[in-house]
């Protein structure tokens, strides 16, 4: 009898990465596939094969994908319309009528996902408390399902005004489009979030309604593809907040899972921040399209209530993650004022960069790297992929040639513009929050991340650069360390000196209930569950507020949660008010633990040093050039220490580091490396400037 295996498989933009788990042995397999856009369900199974998996054998299959994430960058989503309540019919387009960009001349507002004529109003009211003001008027309900059956919609959202205290009416309306109009997709608002804020709740249904039938689609022709070949293990999904959720769950709340992918790698680096003895993490994620920073804190990562997809508010639980054009398919090309860009736009998968060889003729980070000589044609990518560095010169020397510089000069200026842009990145998630990047470590991963953290770190004087084992895989390892998670919320503005205990005890044991429930329904026993209640509080009359754990005990519960609140209101705000205080939101976190894979570790070097595969001929500046020793990462064993300038080259992942710098390898297999303040082999931007100048 075969062994059980733990499969994660996260789908990416360019690659599919593949992690298989045989928990018996504690043995993890790594691996990478090209995406299939056109037919996503083809490349999650080509992950399957590579990874020699068979699915008769998997207990348990995590899966992170950008399917409806990439419906919204791309506007394909489903027709949808809203639904809304009579005299409200304008809440979404309206938003905040805010301009996040004051001073941008050019700044024009992302284009709605959803006209004013696909709105419909339905007569029914209810006020903030629940109380019902006007009872929904089920003839106008059903002219409106009738209408929306008849104009050839997918998809729908409803959302009422105050359904977040009184879901009735959202419930009874979607009762009669499944009878008036039974083949479109229904949303309800409340079921996504029960806060107030509505146009936030509503635009929260409207991207859910969306992405619903494509995702839906895509999760019902994998779990029929996977039965089919004899899965009957677990199927769960990554989400945004960080956890997982079943599948079953997911083509329900789609919107779960738009950050989904970079999600596991936060989780991932959250688990091994606690192996490493490292609680404080910045981590960086370069893909084949876009690069993912986030930060993880006292081992835990930081979440935030809410998330924007270009200005489109999401109320749903969300990893503080910041996204950027800047992966190794990303593109360079000289904009309209003549200067050097990178990215955002994206070879992608098909066809590629073009030192792949599959038809690419535009430069792009990859072949930038290949040409400075970081990436080789010695080591193949994903052990087949045999880069092409005339392919790679060749498409940099038209852009080259306008600028009136060398090809190497070029490629060394994009990965220049690239890190740069990767620094920015960070700062954001650090600098602009007030926190220094010197106190944290740098954990780098993906398939290009260690093409350009000790650069990054360097320029933020981050001292240290982790780059764990299976870098290239590593969110897909993340996945594989999230439990399943719910979240459940009770909007109850009220003043804390007039809160009530025992109300708000009776309000959590409401939630929990639903917690309990939703869990058992999935599979997870007492023993497996664990319920976290929190409280989002304010100052009176601010906008937003601040998430404080639940006091253990309810007594001095308002002294205790005014201490807790005035503390991380001065952490995240840099200071504190005399203001009463009230809270807003009740909140709890349903937890179905899952047994977490343990990394295996490396055995230790007895005598002698790593072996050098060979060297790489690193291209500093016009007729600057250094040599570079060649390490293969299977090769390395624990304790051995290698001295920069060196590349180490992996199954899924290349690393580089400098002159000065010194790589030690963990008892895990993890790459540490020590930074250098300054090296030869980063120049700065005034030598870039100079280099374009002549």
């Amino acid at each position: 009898m075969s062994e059980k295996v733990r499969v994660a498989i996260d789908v990416g933009g360019t690659f599919t990465d593949v992690v298989k788990l045989t928990p018996a042995t504690g043995a993890i397999r790594f691996e990478k596939v090209p995406t299939t856009p056109s037919a996503p369900t083809e490349g999650v199974l080509a992950g399957f094969d590579k990874a020699e998996a068979d699915t008769a054998d998997i207990a348990m299959f995590n899966h992170g994908t950008t399917l409806g994430l990439n419906a919204l960058l791309t506007r394909t989503g489903a027709r949808t319309a809203i639904v809304s309540t009579r005299g409200f019919r304008d809440v979404y387009l309206l938003g905040r009528t805010d301009r996040k960009e004051m001073y941008a001349m050019t700044y024009r507002k992302p284009a709605a996902l959803v006209e004013r004529s696909d709105t419909f109003e339905v007569t029914e009211r209810s006020y903030f408390d629940g109380t019902i003001a006007t009872p929904l008027d089920e003839a106008d309900a059903r002219e409106v399902a009738a209408r929306i059956a008849a104009g050839g919609y997918a998809s729908v959202a409803v959302a009422f005004l105050h359904s977040y205290a009184n879901p009735a009416h959202e419930t009874r309306m979607r009762e009669i489009l499944q009878e008036v109009a039974p083949g479109v997709h229904v949303t309800l608002s409340h079921e996504l979030a029960r806060e107030y804020r509505e146009y936030e709740r509503t635009s929260t249904a409207v991207l859910d309604a969306y992405i619903k039938p494509i995702v839906r689609g895509y999760l019902e022709a994998l779990e029929g593809n996977l039965e089919g070949s004899g899965f009957a293990g677990r199927f769960l999904m990554s989400r945004s907040g960080g956890g997982a959720m079943t599948a079953a769950a997911a083509k329900e709340q789609p919107v779960n899972l738009i950050l989904s992918g970079p999600a596991g790698g936060v989780i991932g680096a959250a688990a091994i921040s606690k192996l490493f003895g490292t609680p404080n993490l910045i981590t960086i994620d370069m893909g084949g399209t876009s690069l993912d920073a986030s930060l993880v804190l006292d081992h835990e990562p930081l979440r935030y209530q809410g998330a924007e997809f270009e200005g489109l508010p999401i109320t749903t639980p969300s990893l503080n993650i910041h996204t950027i054009g800047a992966g190794g398919g990303s593109l360079a090309y000289l904009d309209d004022a003549g200067a050097l860009q990178v990215g955002p736009q994206s070879a992608g998968a098909m066809p590629g960069p073009a030192s792949y060889g599959r038809g690419g003729t535009q430069p792009t980070f990859t072949d930038a790297a290949l040409a400075v000589g970081y990436l080789g044609s010695d080591t193949p990518l994903g052990g087949s992929l045999v880069l092409d560095e005339s392919l790679a010169l060749k498409a940099l020397e038209p852009i080259a040639d306008q600028l009136g510089m060398s090809a190497r000069s070029l490629a060394r200026g994009m990965l220049r513009i690239s890190s740069t842009k990767i620094t920015g990145a960070v700062r954001g998630i650090t600098v602009e929050l007030g926190l220094d990047p010197k106190e944290f470590a740098l954990l780098s991963f993906g398939g290009g991340g260690g093409l350009v953290a000790v650069d990054v770190a360097r320029e933020l004087s981050i001292p240290t650069v982790i780059v764990p084992p299976g870098q290239g895989a590593f969110s897909a390892l993340g996945m594989l360390m999230a439990d399943v998670q719910h979240d459940f919320a009770r909007t109850s503005v009220t003043p804390l000196a007039n809160l009530d205990a025992g109300s708000i005890e009776a309000s959590f044991q409401e939630l929990e209930a639903e917690a309990i429930t939703a869990l058992e329904a999935e599979g997870f026993g007492k023993p497996e569950r664990r319920l976290t209640r929190t409280i989002d509080v304010r100052y009176a009359g601010q906008e937003h507020a601040v998430t404080v754990a639940y006091p253990e005990t309810t007594g001095n519960f308002a002294e205790i949660v005014a201490e807790r609140f005035a503390q991380l209101h001065e952490r995240q705000y840099g200071h504190i008010m005399s203001d009463p205080v009230e809270v807003t939101t009740l909140r709890l976190r349903g937890i179905g633990i899952i047994d977490k894979p343990s990394l295996p570790t490396v055995p230790e070097r007895r005598e002698g040093a790593p072996t050098r595969l060979g060297s790489r001929v690193v291209h500093l500046a016009d007729g600057v050039q250094s040599v570079y020793s060649l390490y293969s990462r299977e090769q390395l064993l624990a304790g051995d220490s290698i001295h920069g300038p060196a590349v180490i080259t992996e199954h899924t992942a290349t690393t580089v580091i400098h002159e000065g710098d010194l790589l030690t390898v963990g008892s895990y297999g993890e790459l540490v490396v020590a930074i250098l303040a300054d090296s030869p082999a980063s120049p700065s931007e005034s030598t870039l400037l100079e280099e374009v100048a002549r």
